[in-house]
């Protein structure tokens, strides 16, 4: 395969310190991390310090959860203010793509379902203008029904990119998210093709790769055929309720680094045989 490299989300870490999640993300042997858009927390420069140390990458940032669908102005227009502050960063820590979705965890329109996706579309566009100016790329992320009510298929994302019409814009595809929505995730990644700029992983209960039922041979196979040439980003959540939170107790995060140190053996072997 052509993947640059074996990421983790940095939220799954909760709120502990970047240079504490560096340095147990450099132990666990991984290459690098999708960093959480928490830009007042550090500034680019002082991120990218932390990570240098560890001999890190930063293949990609994620964002806050804002609402650029929001059919209230001053609503929306602080969620593409953040973003384009995101981009700015993005360009200060060497990432090469921000992701961006819809709210999390809004599942329903409070305007009209149609309304909203047209404010998504005016919204992603700006946002991709801004992100040519400074040499980075845009994915798209498309999440599952019970956390976004607005892009949860591969094919609804291809319509979004038409309408969208950036070649700086694409795709980001969840393992997980694909597990609940695609009737086909295999075939949903060839349908994606040059389009995916962004691949999550885990499995079909968010835990390791190996412990769900999701054919990541498939899936790898998948992403080989599209020449897929980004990182493989490991999204493993805690056991425990609430989703949306990533740290339920003391177990949570030598949770999070058994889930990494599985999911990244297992894909390094399925991977040897493309």
């Amino acid at each position: 395969m052509r993947i640059t490299g074996y990421g983790i989300c940095t939220w799954t870490f909760g709120d502990l310190p970047l240079a504490t999640i560096a340095a147990r993300v450099a132990t666990l042997g991984l290459d690098g991390v999708e960093l959480l858009g928490e830009i007042e927390k550090n500034t680019a420069a002082e991120a990218k310090r932390v990570l240098d140390d560890q001999g890190l990458r930063v293949f990609s940032l994620t964002p806050l959860n804002v609402d650029l669908a929001h059919p209230d102005d001053q609503t929306r227009q602080r969620a593409l203010d953040y973003h384009f502050a995101l981009l700015d960063f993005a360009a200060g820590v060497g990432a090469p793509l921000i992701s961006c979705h819809g709210a999390v965890g809004r599942i329903r329109s409070i305007a009209t379902w149609q309304r909203e996706w047209a404010l998504l579309v005016e919204g992603v566009c700006a946002i991709g203008a801004r992100a040519q100016k400074l040499g980075l790329r845009v994915a798209l992320e498309l999440l599952n029904r019970y956390e976004s009510h607005l892009l949860t298929s591969t094919e609804q994302g291809l319509r979004f990119l038409a309408q969208v019409g950036a070649p700086n814009v694409g795709l980001h595809l969840d393992a997980y998210h694909m597990n609940i929505e695609e009737p086909n995730p295999a075939n949903a990644i060839g349908a994606a093709g040059q389009r995916l700029f962004l691949f999550h992983v885990a499995d079909s209960n968010r835990e390791a790769v190996g412990r769900g039922h999701t054919d990541f041979g498939a899936l790898l196979r998948a992403l080989d055929e599209i020449a897929y040439a980004g990182p493989l980003v490991i999204e493993c959540a805690a056991p425990g309720p609430d989703p949306f939170q990533a740290i339920k107790d003391d177990s949570s995060v030598p949770w999070v680094e058994t889930y990494a140190r599985e999911s990244l053996a297992k894909l390094r072997t399925l991977t040897t045989f493309l």
